[in-house]
């Protein structure tokens, strides 16, 4: 009898890998944070900071624990040193571990302070509850606290600090410079955002576009006459399909809405959020065990996080004006585009960009012309759309700021190959997985 015990004690603690290990609760958990960022408001270039470094926390948990298949990302990411160890690695639940560390990242590079705290709790009870041995479960809460410490302190060097006392931009009133636009007639977003260090990119100009077409409105059949007036011809006459794509990726984290003296906001989440989405749907679809979904994620917020940094160095370096404030000051005083102008200069398109970035790293970890459906916008009344590619999502994101009004086709098309070449680059600088390696399942 009594090795009978003993083999339904041994058994029953060996339960909790099916819970802590399913791939679906890293998913889960990432979900989580997204939705935090939503809720407050998070400008789409800071919540690819949350994600990234909250998601490298737990690679790094997972490349520890997990040496043979996957490699640390010290020394291939900018200013990254080598990751503590756990004093006996046999007792340490790396995924359990990998799981909290991205929760304590997460909690402290967003606000308000704590904002996972609750949902931390309830990752502990789960595990406590499925059997985790104490030993292990306090091995590994030490671990994760090790692992957000040290990527904390690299965090702080990124010069996100100093940011937050850094001039407001400097709006200049000339043809062809970018000035507010209503409703909220709102400053600048993070003006000098090109100045937080890149993961991968050497610099925030490394892969910078061709100037945009100059400032004409005087020849009607030059380029810039041209692409602005193509807006104006596409937003008056949309059809259903292209406000339904339009809609589908318009990702304003905080649209103000105006219904005649009443005033009220409307949240969805960021573009990164969109596509931290998309990770997890291909994640899904490809039945990704815990440590390679771990892998996808912090490889395209990588790629998420560059590409913003990149994208605004050409914004501000340009100061290229909105469609809407050429339209209404040339065309029509009336005109409005389907979608709010979001506050910031307008080359290149930061959906263009980071929606090719992403798509590189996922083509590249899962292939090219993996059909997709995206069910992402559909929390928000607006129904999914489906996709034969990474890529073709991307150029569809791209061009939906043509069809919202408020980008050139010419910023969208140029935007993609920028984000195209961005993500290529990560994908070739970043070796996650091990070469040759045999990932199996952590289920």
């Amino acid at each position: 009898m009594a090795g009978v015990f003993l083999l339904f004690t041994s058994c029953n603690q060996q339960d909790y890998k099916k819970v802590v290990h399913d791939p679906a609760l890293y998913r889960e958990t990432v979900k989580k944070l997204n939705d935090i960022i939503l809720e407050n408001n998070f400008p789409p270039m800071i919540g690819s900071r949350n994600y990234v470094y909250a998601n490298v926390a737990a690679y790094e948990v997972i490349a520890a624990g997990d040496a043979a298949n996957f490699q640390t990302l010290a020394g291939q990411i900018k200013h990254l040193n080598l990751a503590p160890t756990p004093l006996d690695s046999s007792k340490v639940d790396y995924p359990f571990a990998s799981l909290l560390a991205f929760c304590a990242v997460g909690n402290a590079v967003t606000f308000p302070e704590g904002s996972m705290n609750e949902y931390v709790e309830e990752l502990k009870q789960k595990a406590e509850d499925a059997g985790m041995p104490e030993d292990i479960f306090e091995a590994s809460v030490k671990y994760a606290d090790a692992m957000s410490r040290h990527i904390l302190l690299w965090s702080k060097g990124d010069n996100y600090a100093k940011l937050r006392s850094a001039s407001k931009f400097t709006v200049k009133e000339e043809d062809g410079r970018w000035i507010p636009t209503p409703p909220m007639y709102a400053q600048a977003i993070e003006p000098h955002w090109c100045k937080i260090r890149p993961m991968v990119l050497d610099s925030a100009a490394q892969i910078q576009p061709v100037s945009p077409p100059p400032y004409d409105m005087k020849n009607k059949q030059g380029v810039f006459y041209m692409n602005a007036l193509e807006v104006k011809n596409i937003g008056d006459s949309l059809t259903a399909e292209q406000k339904h794509i339009a809609d589908f990726w318009d990702d304003n984290p905080f649209k103000l809405n105006v219904v005649g003296h009443v005033m009220f906001a409307t949240k969805k989440f960021s573009p990164g959020g969109h596509w931290m989405n998309i990770v997890g749907i291909a994640n899904e679809n490809n039945n990704s065990d815990f440590n390679t979904t771990v892998s996808t994620y912090t490889l395209a917020s990588v790629a998420l996080f560059d590409g913003f940094i990149a994208c605004w160095e050409a914004k501000f370096k340009t100061n290229y004006v909105r469609p809407e404030t050429i339209i209404t000051k040339n065309f029509d005083q009336d005109w409005r585009p389907y979608l709010q102008t979001p506050p910031f200069p307008e080359y290149t398109s930061g959906h263009a960009v980071i929606s090719a970035a992403t798509a590189e790293v996922l083509t590249s970890s899962f292939g090219d012309n993996v059909a997709f459906r995206d069910t992402s916008s559909v929390a928000f009344g607006i129904p999914a759309r489906s996709f034969t590619s990474f890529r073709q999502a991307a150029m569809e994101a791209g061009k939906s700021r043509v069809y919202g009004g408020i980008h050139y086709t010419n910023s969208c098309l140029v935007g993609t190959k920028q984000g195209e070449e961005i993500g290529r680059l990560v994908v070739q600088r970043l070796e996650l997985k091990r070469k040759n390696a045999l990932i199996s399942s952590t289920n």
